[in-house]
């Protein structure tokens, strides 16, 4: 028997007051969190005993069941049930993808709750979702995209949940529905997930809307892994006197850190084109294999690009899914669910989109190959791995040189990071040339992969030139030639970045534009037939208006001259974006379009014959 004076883990779940419901401890234990985490032993006491709290916590903490819990027992815990198409409890989220992550984490709460979850899946078609004479938790998600508002307003009067998980675009349309009701008697707790992220998305007009809609006697919870200025403006207007709870982690050296301390966070120092040979050496070293592989990349162009590219280089073992924030939303959902639930090593290839609030289980690795545009997204990106005590590891490139300052930039951060060590990563210049050459024959055997590889460059370098720490990532100090060889492009775009750069545009590669094919047979076709259109066609004659212009300015001096240059380029572009137009027509919209020209040339001769004969012919006698 233990000592009446022993005192309990003040981490242990059984140690809360008032205690929590057996049927959540099942929960818990099933989820396999044996004690609470630091972030969750200090919010759900006050969260739960009417306290609205601001809670800043490291990234991978367990914020999300520190306010699930509070919630669910709130609306547990209420003398009555709530009335039918009245809301009882609000999450907002800032991404479609960290709002369908709470709803799966509390739909697995509440399936150990019996009569939340005989309302969660009734037997019959028939039954209502959600017994009116029994308290239970009924959820609604709310997705843009997925569904439209008029089906959300369907689906709330139907089924009447009592508790929205929701972006902030849906939930406003939803709220000003005459048929959705929040009034005090109802409402109890509002939480406001990855505040800072809302606010960077651009939701503040949304979120202020939304807290005009609400009563302003309930309680709020805002988390976050960082509280901004901004953040703090909704503090004043949406909490009453809020508990702000700051949990964080110390480093060896004793100071506070950002992250978990199961994370380990490293740079590699290597050029462009050594970038993805490293990435390979990386994953192959690795002991044990990464199940779960998160690779960033600074744009959607990027993505849509080496998703094929990495699928030819990377070991057969490896699955690889893109996800961008460009993808529809349906394929967004598939291939996020598709990574959480594989079991074997799988590769996500992303941008910003999955950097921040997403508890992706059993993330091993995450890797940057490029930096981010604005530096607080980097701790968030490297966050995805290290979640839970689970270790982690997160490496960035970075290239020689200027980008180098970026480290001790992290440090003043407080986000400091050291150099990869273990594994020992080793890239040759023949290293480099053999990865450059299998992309270039990927990107040589169709086409279609030479256009995304031009989009894609493009949309870099902009990204590129946007960064927010732009003393370091300086577009004027890029090795133009390593850079097209880690893309393994066969020709550089046109950039304005590049107008003053005199080296050589086609890399080495020697290629015919006219017989470089798309494996498309159909989209071949239509190239082809373009351009035979383009070859046919009549040489380019000037018109009179513009023969007219040019003969009155050559009557005049010599300074006239640049603008008859200036004309003649005009009619080029103009030339130009045609042809660009009708290659990308099929053969039935280009034969429409030859039909169309030609009626435009007959009322042009109709009119023209009727002028000539309505010349005057003097006056009658």
């Amino acid at each position: 028997m233990a000592p009446e004076n022993q005192k309990k883990d003040p981490r242990a779940w059984d140690a809360l007051t008032p205690p929590l419901a057996e049927w959540i401890l099942d929960a818990i234990a099933s989820m396999g969190f044996g004690r609470m985490t630091p972030v969750q032993a200090s919010t759900i006491p006050l969260f739960l005993g009417n306290k609205d709290v601001v809670v800043e916590a490291v990234t991978g903490s367990g914020k999300t069941l520190a306010f699930l819990i509070p919630v669910v027992e709130k609306l547990l815990r209420l003398e009555e049930p709530i009335k039918k198409h009245h809301v009882g409890a609000i999450i907002i989220s800032p991404t479609r993808e960290l709002a369908t992550q709470i709803y799966s984490v509390l739909t697995s709460l509440l399936a150990f709750h019996e009569p939340s979850a005989a309302a969660l899946n009734p037997q019959g078609e028939g039954e209502k979702r959600r017994p009116t004479n029994t308290l239970t938790v009924l959820p609604q998600l709310l997705l843009g995209g997925t569904t439209t508002p008029a089906q959300d307003v369907s689906s709330f009067l139907q089924n009447s949940p009592n508790l929205l998980v929701s972006t902030p675009g849906r939930l406003l349309e939803l709220l000003s529905s005459q048929h959705v009701h929040c009034p005090q008697s109802s409402f109890e707790v509002l939480v406001l997930d990855e505040a800072d992220r809302l606010l960077d998305l651009g939701f503040k007009d949304d979120l202020q809307k939304i807290l005009q809609r609400l009563p302003k006697q309930r309680r709020t919870g805002l988390f976050s892994a960082s509280v901004s200025e901004a953040v703090g403006e909704i503090v004043r207007v949406g909490l009453r006197n809020p508990v702000k709870i700051a949990v964080k982690v110390k480093s060896a050296a004793g100071e506070d850190k950002r992250t978990p301390a199961s994370l380990q966070m490293s740079y590699l120092l290597t050029p462009a084109s050594h970038k993805f040979p490293a990435l390979l050496s990386l994953l192959s070293q690795l002991e044990p294999t990464p199940q779960k592989t998160i690779v960033y990349l600074s744009t959607c162009a990027a993505v849509d690009y080496f998703q094929h590219i990495l699928a030819a280089l990377l070991p057969k073992q490896f699955t690889l899914l893109p996800l961008h924030g460009k993808h529809p939303p349906n394929v967004r959902q598939k291939n996020f669910s598709k990574y959480i639930t594989t079991v074997t090593p799988t590769i996500l290839l992303t941008t910003d989109v999955a950097a921040r609030g997403l508890d992706i289980p059993q993330v091993d690795l995450v890797v940057q190959i490029d930096p981010p545009s604005d530096p607080k997204v980097f701790i968030h990106r490297c966050g995805r791995a290290g979640r839970a005590g689970r270790k982690g590891l997160s490496v960035i490139f970075l290239q020689p040189g200027r980008e180098e300052d970026y480290i001790p930039f992290l440090e003043i951060r407080k986000t400091p990071i050291t150099p990869l060590k273990k594994p020992v990563i080793t890239v040759t210049n023949e290293d480099a040339m053999l990865v450059t050459s299998k992309i270039r024959k990927e990107v040589l055997a169709d086409r279609a992969l030479y256009d995304k590889g031009q989009r894609g460059f493009v949309s870099w370098v902009k990204a590129y030139s946007k960064h927010q720490a732009s003393s370091i990532f300086r577009v004027a100090d890029l090795d133009w030639t390593d850079l097209g060889n880690s893309w393994g492009l066969v020709h550089l775009p046109k950039m304005p970045e590049l107008k003053k750069w005199d080296g050589d545009r086609t890399l080495g590669v020697k290629i015919d534009m006219s017989e470089y094919a798309y494996k498309d047979k159909a989209r071949e076709k239509a190239r082809r037939a373009a351009m035979e259109e383009a070859k046919n066609a009549q040489p380019y004659v000037p018109s009179e208006e513009v023969l007219r212009k040019k003969k009155e300015r050559e009557a005049w001096s010599h300074k006239h001259e640049q603008e008859n240059i200036k004309e003649a380029r005009k009619e080029k572009r103009k030339r130009k974006r045609e042809a660009e137009r009708l290659e990308k027509m099929t053969e039935e919209e280009r034969a429409k379009e030859r039909e169309l020209q030609e009626l435009i040339e007959q009322v042009k001769r109709r009119k023209l014959e009727e002028e000539a004969e309505e010349e005057f012919q003097g006056f009658d006698d």
